[in-house]
């Protein structure tokens, strides 16, 4: 633990980039199998999470592990950086939580050619190279997350929809679980063109606010990962609409579990980031032993509000 606390330390001071090239470098000297995990973003609670069960795994089975991503969840061109220089060093198997899942393939291609063994995590590539994807399942997580907003509302209204991208499989399947449980079950819901803030959430807090502007009879508003939930958040804030409009997000995070605590946020989905990280390092090592993996990895998910947060199915899984 104290490991852990130091190296955030040093990232929250150096930034995550610096900190993670030279990890990278004693790494690839240790003598240990050396396995990098490229992660979508290094900001929001989440990506801690994650990074948390990595190195517990990395602990646990005398491994090296390096944990990096992009400031932003935008910067593709960036995160393809990151790949890039990690390949370079060789790694015995590598993890991707691709930010574009097409842009990433021939890079993989390359990896494979290598026989490097590759561990998709949270979001999947669109290309069998992965030899499994650790990640929740998005599109029934979503649907849930439809349930329980139409719950919330009496089954009709207005309602928008703020995901962090369009490229990557989380913000695919979660758009698409949403809209697609609404479309099937919920006729009186009208759900708006879904808008995308790039997990950032004062790019998402500006895109809700204009969204809440122009839709006053607006019923309930969905955040698809934990940037665009606190963007919502901070709208609904902003503008005074506390109780007038259904908040459902996904993730937790200090800010959404105080959210859903308080009452101005109904709910959200949360995934086991820590569970994931652990797994995405343990798969890595088995493949590299050249054992063969399931297709799909389910890290598993939960709805958490109010009336549940401290029984322990749900408190297990929560970060702050």
């Amino acid at each position: 633990m104290k490991k852990f606390l130091a190296i955030v330390a040093c990232a929250a001071i150096a930034g995550a980039g610096a900190f993670a090239a030279g990890r990278g470098d004693k790494a690839a000297d240790s003598g240990k199998m050396y396995i990098p995990l490229i992660s979508k973003g290094f900001q929001h609670q989440f990506w801690q999470a994650v990074k948390k069960g990595a190195m517990n795994a990395a602990a646990d089975l005398n491994v090296e592990v390096t944990f990096e991503g992009p400031e932003s969840e935008s910067q593709v061109d960036k995160q393809m950086e990151m790949l890039q220089a990690a390949m370079g060093k060789n790694p015995k198997a590598l993890g991707i939580a691709a930010l574009d899942s097409k842009a990433v393939i021939p890079v993989l291609q390359s990896a494979q050619k290598k026989g490097i063994p590759i561990i998709a995590f949270d979001s999947g590539v669109d290309s069998d190279i992965p030899l499994t994807t650790v990640s929740t399942d998005n599109l029934v997580a979503a649907g849930v997350a439809a349930d329980k907003m139409a719950e919330a509302i009496g089954g009709k209204g207005k309602v928008a929809v703020i995901v962090h991208d369009q490229t990557s499989r989380t913000g695919i399947d979660r758009r698409d679980g949403f809209l697609k449980r609404m479309k099937e079950k919920y006729p009186n819901i009208q759900v708006l063109e879904p808008q995308y803030g790039g997990g950032d959430h004062l790019k998402s807090t500006e895109i809700a606010k204009a969204v809440i502007n122009g839709n006053p009879d607006l019923k309930g508003y969905f955040g698809a990962n934990e940037g665009s939930a606190i963007g919502v958040l901070n709208a609904v804030k902003e503008l005074k609409k506390e109780g007038q409009i259904v908040i459902i997000g996904y993730d937790s995070g200090k800010l959404q579990i105080d959210a859903i605590k308080s009452g101005l946020m109904y709910g959200a989905v949360q995934q086991n980031p820590v569970l994931m990280g652990y797994k995405t390092v343990e798969l890595a090592v088995k493949a590299i032993k050249g054992e063969k993996l399931e297709k799909h990895t389910d890290s598993g998910y939960v709805w958490a509000d109010k009336t549940n947060l401290d029984k322990p199915e749900v408190a297990g899984v929560l970060y702050e």
